[in-house]
């Protein structure tokens, strides 16, 4: 299909991809289920065996039907075949590999009845999930205008004026579902089962039907009412397992923890492997849970040496900074919304070291990255506020920003910002290249007319990693100015063109914004 830009590491291209992201969110909340996705379809169930192996607790299975009604009518044309079909496939394939046992299946597409209900449940799913119906029972008139923020009874709009239309209330959500349930009830005993634990995957109970069809005679059903083989039909609660690499971030958060309670800094020094993985989640998750959208008032100041693996500071929080002397894999700061990261090379006169992997940045929406060296592809893809200096990039940097400050004091790939919708990027362009490599869909690229705010931020880029390029760039930053680009969306442009009379994107003061720099710590 069809993309701004080509894998790998777009979303999810693999199931190693997969397992990265269940083990990342694992790491920032180990009480939470992860659930996948899987658009029935045939294969689907050779999938959803991956996703189990890649140790995920819920593999929810999506039929064509449903949905909001607002997508295109070439996305409803292809949106995968009816839940039935990949519902049997997925309870097949994991009964025949021992894998049932480990996994909550779940359906969806279009439930409305509490026969659908129990005909998922006949088929293997452990639960289900409702999503139109539900919206029709609170009042829902399926206008499909849920994408133009026009909804005439309030639900999928955030116009005062429309939401004031909303009356549901969840007593008509509740009373629906309780008929749903009555009719489930009814369908069991009719079929001389006393719990819905015990419908799963007894297609036994179910046979064909005839509709007097000819055309319709000709469809055989077998292959889904096939026996699905030896080992448990549902979910058993038998444990997961664990998979490793997580042990130094559990060390860091437990050695941290205390200090964010109190008013003390604790700066641990750890040797750091590839085998390391989303260090720093542990630590980002428990802040969030104890502090939600304060700052702790503790502070770690967390440095390590080696070669750090997938995910480093993924979900970090403020509070926490973590330094690294050496190198990291994939997905350096994924999803951060706060603290800092710091990556340089344990030699200062490394020359143009790549010390960064691809995808760095992955949806963060806060915190800083200072890095004395490059990174690889999709830098900063769907970064939505974070703060980063980099010192060379792959190609698609920037991809689908839509908040955030990017610095790019090195070489940069094709198809920079495809996609970027908000945020602004610098970039050290000496070689004037900048507009053959730029994707212009949504973008422009500016001089910078006023340097206040790059300058504050090659200063810090220094002070945290002790950049040579940096400090050579401000020991001539008239001339070096002058080689700078400054990306933004072309909505933006207006006020970019404000800097020179004090005020940057977004209408922070230059000056305000310098003192909130010299704040930070």
């Amino acid at each position: 299909m069809a993309l701004i830009s080509p894998p790998p590491h777009h979303d999810i291209y693999s199931i190693e991809d997969l397992a990265q992201l269940v083990f990342d969110l694992r790491q920032v909340s180990p009480e939470a289920a992860v659930s996948v996705k899987l658009v029935s379809e045939a294969g689907v169930g050779l999938v959803a065996a991956g996703c189990v192996k890649a140790l995920a607790d819920v593999v929810h299975i999506a039929g064509a039907d449903g949905g909001t009604g607002a997508s295109p009518l070439s996305s409803i044309k292809n949106a995968g075949l009816p839940w039935e079909l990949g519902l049997a496939e997925t309870q097949q394939t994991l009964v025949a590999n021992g894998l049932r046992g480990r996994v909550r299946l779940r359906a969806d597409g279009g439930m409305k009845t509490g026969r659908d209900v129990v005909v998922a449940a006949l088929l293997g799913a452990d639960e289900v999930s409702f999503g139109t119906a539900v919206l029709i029972a609170q009042g829902c008139l399926m206008v499909r205008s849920c994408h133009l923020d026009t909804c005439p009874v309030g639900i999928a709009t955030q116009r005062p004026e429309l939401r004031a239309k909303f009356e549901a209330t969840p007593e008509q959500v509740i009373a629906y579902l309780e008929f749903v349930a009555e009719e489930v009830r009814q369908l069991l005993a009719q079929l001389g089962l006393r719990t819905f634990d015990e419908a799963v995957g007894r297609t036994d109970c179910l046979a064909r039907g005839s509709r007097g069809d000819e055309r319709a005679e000709l469809l055989d059903v077998a292959p889904l009412l096939a026996a699905s083989g030896e080992g448990p039909l549902r979910y058993t609660g038998e444990p997961q397992l664990r998979a490793s690499g997580g042990e130094l971030g559990e060390r860091l958060a437990a050695e941290a923890a205390p200090a964010l309670e109190g008013t003390s800094i604790v700066e641990p020094l750890y040797p750091i492997g590839t085998d390391d993985r989303a260090v720093g989640a542990r630590l980002g998750g428990l802040i969030g849970k104890m502090f939600r959208a304060t700052s702790p008032p503790g502070r770690v100041r967390a440095r390590f040496e080696g070669s750090a693996g997938q995910s480093f500071g993924a979900f970090l929080s403020a509070g926490v900074r973590l330094e690294l002397v050496g190198e990291a894999n994939d997905y350096v700061g994924k999803g951060m919304g706060g603290g800092r990261i710091v990556v340089r090379p344990p030699d200062g006169d490394a020359g143009d070291p790549v010390l960064l992997g691809n995808t760095v940045l992955y949806g963060a929406t806060g915190g800083e990255l200072f890095c004395a060296g490059a990174a690889g592809e999709r830098f900063a893809v769907r970064n939505s506020g974070a703060t980063a200096v980099v010192e060379g990039v792959g190609q698609h940097a920037c991809e689908y920003m839509t908040n955030g400050t990017v610095v790019v004091l090195g070489a940069f790939g094709r198809n920079l910002g495809a996609g970027m919708s908000g945020g602004q990027v610098y970039v050290h362009d000496p070689e004037g290249v900048l507009d053959l490599r730029l994707n212009g869909d949504l973008v422009v690229s500016l001089a910078v007319s006023a340097g206040d705010e790059l300058r504050r931020l090659l200063e810090r880029h220094v002070r945290s990693t002790g950049s040579s390029r940096a400090q050579a760039l401000l020991d001539r930053w008239d001339e070096a100015l002058r080689e700078f680009r400054h990306v933004v969306p072309k909505t933006d442009v207006a006020a970019v063109e404000d800097e020179h009379e004090g005020t940057l994107p977004g209408g922070k003061h230059a000056e305000a914004e310098g003192e909130a720099a010299a704040a930070a710590p």
